[in-house]
């Protein structure tokens, strides 16, 4: 009898124990688990992270051009009245001290443009070229639409007072008027303008 009372009071404890024992492999086991889970949130998020950075591209637009890449395009000077694609090119033209950063890229406009002035019995035609910083991109969107470009420098012209085309600073500020409205069409049409100068190749008052 007194050996049967010794099992009955060895197994509660041994159940006891049992208990104890699960409870803290348990524990174990979820702080595993949750060490494991954190740090894999953790790898994954940076990756997710690092993918997106990674992945994040700059807008495509035009880029600037270093001087040390410059190229000079003389683009309707193949003395047919096309656009001579590479006849006027020089690449890696030596640069001095100091000037411009960025490389220049030229573009003549083929036909002459004429306009009456604005209250003014008088007309003007002028021959124009155009510079860019940046690349071709910007010389390609101006020949897709030169004849939007054409109708904007016509109508910057037709809207020029006869004063600013018979002095030296009135015809640098038709240069920035000409070079903002070219620009401004490029941007309406592709999003990005990218022409830095105006140019007169021909300046006639009559």
């Amino acid at each position: 009898m007194a050996e049967t009372d010794g099992k009955a009071a060895e197994a509660p404890k041994k159940s006891g124990k049992m208990k104890t024992l699960v409870l803290v492999i348990g524990g174990i086991v979820l702080l595993l688990g949750g060490g494991l889970g954190a740090g894999l949130y953790a790898a994954q998020s940076g990756l997710i992270g690092g993918g997106a950075a990674t992945t994040a591209h700059a807008p495509d637009v035009p880029q600037l051009v270093p001087k040390s890449e410059e190229k000079r395009v003389a683009i309707g000077g193949d003395g047919e009245g096309g656009h001579g694609e590479g006849g006027g090119e020089t690449h890696g033209a030596p640069t001095g001290v100091g000037g411009d950063k960025y490389a220049s890229n030229y573009y003549a406009m083929d036909k002459e443009f004429t306009s009456n002035l604005r209250d003014s019995v008088h007309f003007i035609q002028v021959g124009l070229a155009v510079s860019t910083p940046y690349d071709d991109r910007v010389l390609e969107s101006l020949k897709t639409h030169e004849i939007a470009v054409r109708s904007a420098v016509l109508m910057a012209l037709g809207d020029t007072p006869e004063d600013e085309v018979f002095s030296m600073q009135g015809k640098r500020k038709l240069q920035k008027r000409l070079r903002d409205s070219i620009n401004h069409t490029l941007e309406q049409k592709e999003g990005f303008g990218g022409i830095g100068n105006v140019y007169f190749t021909n300046f006639v008052v009559q």
